[in-house]
């Protein structure tokens, strides 16, 4: 196979993959928002309503559903930082967590810039759940892609 087909194919893995890890994120998610009887998170809505200069939107609903749109893309684009990682022959056990950081490192930033993020200060506790989730992400993301590099 050549370098690019190598290199399309990782690519193609790594977005199937990453949509297996934000559909576990967003179970482990949804989950604890229920069990917390808490409201889902806005924090990346807020973050791309910013970024994209969207002021308002029709009802609630809406914005629920633009919520859910960012989160599933973030999440599935960050699939492709681990198909390229694997392409250029970073093998599983070392491309797990390079993903967690290029995707963690990239979720601050982003919160920071847009100045999205929760009030300071942040309990552990929900830093504790914050890093659950991302583990959850990251490990789903890993157990996707590397089924998919097995069977074909």
């Amino acid at each position: 196979m050549s370098r690019l087909a190598n290199l399309a194919d990782g690519i193609g893995k790594g977005v199937l993959a990453g949509l297996a890890g934000t559909t576990a994120m967003t179970v482990s998610s949804t989950i604890k928002a229920k069990l917390r009887h808490r409201a889902f998170s806005t924090a990346p809505a807020k973050a791309a309503t910013r970024a994209l200069g969207i002021e308002t939107f029709d009802d609630g609903a809406a914005y629920a559903r633009f919520s859910n749109l960012v989160d599933r893309g973030y999440g599935t684009g960050w699939g492709v930082a681990r198909g390229v990682l694997r392409a250029i022959g970073v093998g599983p056990r070392a491309s797990t967590p390079a993903h967690s950081r290029c995707s963690e490192a990239r979720l601050c930033t982003r919160f920071r810039s847009t100045r999205s993020r929760r009030p300071d200060p942040v309990g552990r506790e929900e830093i504790a759940i914050d890093v659950f989730h991302h583990l959850v992400y990251v490990s789903a993301a890993a157990l996707a892609f590397e089924l998919l590099d097995r069977s074909g």
